[in-house]
């Protein structure tokens, strides 16, 4: 063969080598067909749907469950209630509860309340009985669906779009944004291996089934809308849709209809204002077309150039972001203004400022939520702690300087009141506000494990830093067992062997035993699975027969590998890796220039250990353990013994 050839069958056989390794894992699929009829006067709309429904598995459903989502926005609701008594624990002087929720949900009047009424259901034509349970509607099925066949469901529904509480709503007076219209549809609970997924809406994350959706919406013809999915009558609609720059096209009519479709999704959002602006950024080549819709905020100056940045600095990272994480499959994605934060949602989000922080984090959702669909009550540090680890790089990435390094610029010119300057020095070049907020919560009496539902944390600050902050350790104490190289190999196996199937933990550890070739579910177990802290110290140092002996002592619960760098007095570096014996196996070397020694395994059950140099010990001058940091050691203080002979 030519070298080209050569070339060619190579990679022919890893693509085949690489479907074949794709995991087997059904999945239920749906086909929303919605039209909905807003009256901007009233907040309420009317809709009908029609939704054709795959069981895929191989059990017999007699029911099925929705999500009502808008119903949780009443007075009296679980959001309601769960929110006062969090807000009745007091940490750092504070409420726990929510800020953008408070008790401010007992107090909406009628006409502010959201609601999702049924006002008929039927099966292949048959009417179906129905129960409400607050958010979710329970569907006791007069015929059951068999395995590996499809119904249609045909619903008529109404709802009242709540005051701009959590996520979705209206008359935000952050943003000016009129609707802000997410999780707004009754929508089928997923049904996978471990059966039906009917979580109320009390606070957290979401779950869902693929699918494709063809949604038109109806609304006053003075409104501008931005959502999931191709408008896919755009020559009709205008406004920067069919070509940039244009105009929204007049109408006769009183409403304008928006048709929207998107495919292999598991939600829809939309967003509606009759002042909304509208940014169109094509990528180059077969790229997606990036929209970034927003509104008009009276004494903002700058406005109109903070969210053209953000649409430029889309363009820029998402070539960064598809080498990390892999290609974005989907032919458009929006940042919409409005909602109450950052929300993402399938192909769209929702941001109420142009912060390019919330941006990439939002967008970084579209890889771990929207792409792999990991069930984020169940595993919310897979999503939001990935996603986060995620934002931190590509930060870095368009701004040229690490997290660590914007903040020791800080310290460069402002005063360290604080002495955060010393606290600096004990955290990663990477992720340093993640380690930090994950040693004030491994600190304080707020932490739960990772594997605890999100909806049942006891604190909504042992919620956020959990998931968040101890989920981006997680991924850069990965690189410190596997080395950093070896841990970006994962997170792209992970993406190409799991997108659309909706992995768990395990299913994660699997991919990443797999690649790095070491055992990796101790790691699991500790540290998703238990509140277990790591502590290393350096216990003691001594000459004997003519060999210099270090002695390292395990003092937190957590056994992990340790990375120790002696520096001789000559200036040279040796780096000795001490693999647990967990592992079955060690890192390689990660950097070049440095003496790179592996030591025998280190048993989890042995307190302390120690390693034998052949040096004189007055030539050493200093003992470090993991001086990168990424090892989250809750106590640096005894990890470097500093010796002046």
């Amino acid at each position: 063969m030519t070298h080209k050839a050569t070339s060619l069958f190579l990679i022919l056989c890893s693509l085949f080598l690489s479907s074949q390794a794709q995991p087997d894992r059904w999945q239920q699929r749906v086909k929303y067909k919605m039209n909905v009829d807003v009256d901007v006067n009233s907040n309420k709309f009317t809709g009908k749907q029609v939704l054709a429904y795959s069981n895929n598995s191989t059990d017999k459903l007699d029911r099925v469950f929705y999500h009502l989502y808008w119903n949780a926005f009443q007075p009296g609701s679980s959001m309601d209630v769960r929110s006062q008594e969090l807000g009745k624990i007091s940490i750092g002087g504070k409420p726990d509860w929510d800020t953008r929720v408070k008790d401010r949900i007992a107090n909406l009047k009628p006409e502010e309340i959201g609601y999702q009424k049924i006002i008929s259901l039927k099966m292949n034509g048959v009417p179906q009985p129905f129960k409400y349970h607050e958010t979710i509607l329970e569907v006791n099925l007069t015929k059951p669906i068999l395995p590996k066949t499809t119904v249609t469901f045909e619903m008529e529904f109404e709802a009242q779009v709540p005051l701009q509480i959590r996520r979705s709503g209206r008359d935000n007076p952050k943003t000016n944004v009129r609707y802000s219209i997410s999780q707004w549809y009754p929508k089928m609970c997923e049904y996978d291996y471990e059966g039906w997924h009917p979580t109320p809406y009390v606070a957290r994350e979401f779950y869902g089934v693929w699918g494709d959706f063809d949604v038109t919406i109806n609304i006053d013809k003075t409104y501008k809308i931005g959502g999931t999915g191709v408008l896919v009558n755009a020559n009709e609609i205008g406004w920067g849709y069919d070509k940039p720059g244009t105009e929204l096209k007049p109408t006769a009519k009183d409403k304008r209809s928006w048709h929207f479709v998107g495919n292999n999704i598991h939600d829809f959002v939309w967003a509606a204002d009759p002042e909304y602006k509208h940014l169109v950024r094509k990528m180059p080549g077969n790229g997606p077309v990036i929209h970034v819709i927003y509104n008009f905020i009276p004494d903002s100056p700058g406005n109109d150039s903070a969210w053209e940045r953000l649409a430029d600095a889309a363009v820029k990272v998402l070539p960064f972001i598809e080498k990390n994480f892999g290609k974005y499959p989907y032919p458009q994605y929006s940042f919409l203004h409005g909602g109450d934060g950052g929300m993402e949602y399938a192909m769209a989000t929702l941001i109420h400022t142009p912060g390019l922080g919330t941006a990439f984090h939002e967008w970084t959702h579209s890889w771990f939520q929207m792409i792999l669909g990991t069930n984020e009550s169940l595993y919310p540090w897979m999503d939001e702690g990935f996603t986060d680890y995620g934002e931190t790089i590509e930060t870095a990435f368009y701004e040229g300087k690490t997290e660590k390094q914007k903040l020791r610029d800080t310290f460069a010119i402002k005063p360290d009141k604080k002495g955060l300057k010393e606290q600096l020095a004990t955290l990663p070049e990477n992720h340093p506000s993640a380690y930090n907020s994950y040693y004030s919560l491994a600190r304080s009496n707020f932490e739960e494990p990772l594997s605890t539902h999100a909806d049942h944390f006891n604190t909504n600050t042992g919620y956020s830093i959990a998931s968040y902050s101890k989920g981006a350790v997680f991924l850069e104490q990965l690189g410190y067992i596997v080395g950093a190289s070896v841990r970006d190999k994962i997170l792209l196996e992970y993406y190409n062997r799991w997108k659309f199937k909706h992995p768990n933990a395990n299913d994660f550890m699997k991919v990443a035993q797999d690649v790095s070739g070491l055992q990796l579910d101790w790691y699991k177990q500790y540290w998703v699975n238990s509140i277990k802290t790591i502590d290393y110290s350096i216990d003691n140092l001594w000459e004997e027969n003519g060999l210099s002996n270090i002695r390292f002592k395990r003092i937190g619960l957590m056994p992990m590998p340790i990375d120790v760098q002696i520096t001789f007095k000559d200036g040279t570096t040796e780096m000795h890796t001490i693999p647990l014996n967990l592992m079955f196996g060690n890192k390689k070397q990660e950097t070049t220039g440095e003496k790179f020694i592996v030591e025998n395994e280190w048993k989890w059950t042995h307190p302390t250990y120690t390693i034998s140099l052949k040096a004189n010990l007055k030539d050493i001058k200093k003992v470090e353990i993991d001086p990168s940091k990424r090892l989250a050691d809750v106590d640096q203080k005894n990890n470097v013994l500093e010796l002046n002979w």
